[in-house]
């Protein structure tokens, strides 16, 4: 984890003190349950929840102990006997160190998939309120990076509005699934530990037991788990890539805020970079790297090994870390985005009206001339305005094979632009609902 690309808050949900606090309620929910089953006195019980949890765990201290047990889980038990006394026999009854890490990374999981929920409805509002703001700002529509037909700035922000509402929903789906506990003792045969326990303390946790857990939970669920964030990811470097795009000199479409005092170049002081786009591209690479390990850590041996334990290590506060980050940011440049219409205008002429030949190949077509006879005709008018920058409808009128087939009337007509925005309501209704 990297400071610079971190807030405290989602920061705090993999801090040693909030993992070790998540340790103990896990181990004293426990005890509950054993006490309620007989397993062990209910004043121990009671004696574990008033002692250990006034305790502030001593980081420093665990590590001490670990350094010498090699064992982060004896280590945490041992330490939180020093405030225990002699009640802390009862702790741990029947578990297993994976009971307390895997229930432990599941919570902190789904605490951090909270947070990216929010930075989602963020973001979707941002893009909404943007999209409704330029409805009706009608621009280019480029395929391959080529002009192609007319849009409207608002359908593009209604298309990034859908991807993240799709990501949204996914994000629901992996946090139910990742929201599992494990309770379950060695080889997760409850052979020590009574299964009632594990539903005890899931639905104190606010988690569902696991049906299987072997002696870990099975790892398809964190696969999915950081695919989704991969996913979302590359839906906002794709909405990135397209604000870089719209930024360059050429096309100046679209410009990320450039705030008083901001400097672009070191050496250039008329440069206005899309430095935010930029990182967000970055930091989109970053999260949708930690997907492959996290399917790599499906394939374990028998019913546990620790080879996907290192791997979480990293990858679960970096991947929520980093895209809590950068859906922040990506929020950021939405709420600010500066957007140029009267550019969007002069782009859109840059070919005098290139941009309607569809409507006359249709319109020929209708007319009677075959699609292969319209095409040919079409393009060898539009050649000549990419080629020598003519005027694509005082070609077409002065082609007497295409005044054969369509009257000037007719022609003019195919070059009003509202034909292009004219369901431009109905793409707004699909997306947001009728108003």
């Amino acid at each position: 984890m990297i400071p610079r690309y971190a807030r405290p808050q989602m920061v705090s949900i993999w801090s040693q003190e909030t993992k070790f606090r998540i340790w103990f309620e896990i181990e004293a929910h426990a005890c509950d349950a054993l006490a309620e089953l007989g397993v062990i006195p209910k004043d121990a019980a009671k004696t574990i929840w008033e002692k250990g949890g006034a305790a502030t765990f001593d980081v420093e201290r665990i590590d001490e102990i670990e350094r010498e047990t090699k064992h982060d889980v004896i280590a945490f038990l041992t330490h939180l006997a020093e405030f225990v006394g002699p009640a802390s026999r009862f702790i741990h009854q029947g578990m297993t160190s994976s009971d307390v890490l895997d229930t432990c990374f599941n919570i902190q999981l789904v605490r951090a998939s909270d947070l990216l929920l929010a930075d989602l409805d963020a973001l979707l509002a941002a893009l909404k309120r943007r999209a409704f703001e330029h409805k009706d700002t009608v621009t280019i529509g480029r395929s391959h990076g080529i002009h192609a037909e007319p849009t409207t700035f608002g359908v593009k922000l209604a298309l990034a509005y859908a991807e993240f509402d799709r990501c949204r929903n996914r994000l629901v789906a992996a946090r139910e699934e990742i929201a599992t506990c494990a309770i379950s003792g060695a080889v997760g045969t409850f052979a020590n530990i009574d299964p009632r326990v594990e539903e005890h303390v899931a639905a104190a946790l606010g988690l569902k037991p696991e049906p299987v857990s072997t002696q870990v939970i099975p790892r398809d669920r964190h696969a999915m788990y950081f695919a989704t964030l991969g996913v979302i990811a590359s839906s906002i470097e794709r909405l990135a890539t397209e604000i870089r795009h719209l930024q360059r000199t050429e096309v100046l479409e679209a410009e990320e805020y450039f705030s008083p005092g901001q400097k672009g170049s070191s050496a250039m002081p008329h440069k206005r970079n899309p430095v935010l786009t930029e990182n967000l591209t970055g930091l989109a690479r970053m999260v949708r790297s930690f997907a492959i390990p996290a399917m790599e850590n499906v394939a374990l041996w028998h019913e546990r090994d620790i080879s996907h334990s290192s791997v979480e290590r990293y990858i679960g506060p970096d991947a929520t870390i980093t895209l809590d980050f950068a859906l922040a940011r990506l929020t950021g440049v939405i709420d600010k985005l500066l957007v140029y219409p009267e550019r969007m205008d002069k782009n859109l002429n840059q070919f005098k009206g290139l941009v309607h030949s569809q409507r006359v190949l249709l319109a020929l077509t209708q007319a009677g001339v075959s699609r292969e006879d319209a095409y040919r005709l079409v393009q060898r008018n539009a050649m000549k305005v990419w080629e020598h920058g003519a005027d694509f409808l005082t070609e077409l009128l002065a082609d007497k094979d295409v005044t054969a087939a369509l009257t000037e009337a007719d022609l003019r007509e195919k070059f009003d632009l509202g034909y292009h925005t004219k369901h431009v309501d109905t793409i707004f209704n699909r997306v947001f609902g009728a108003a």
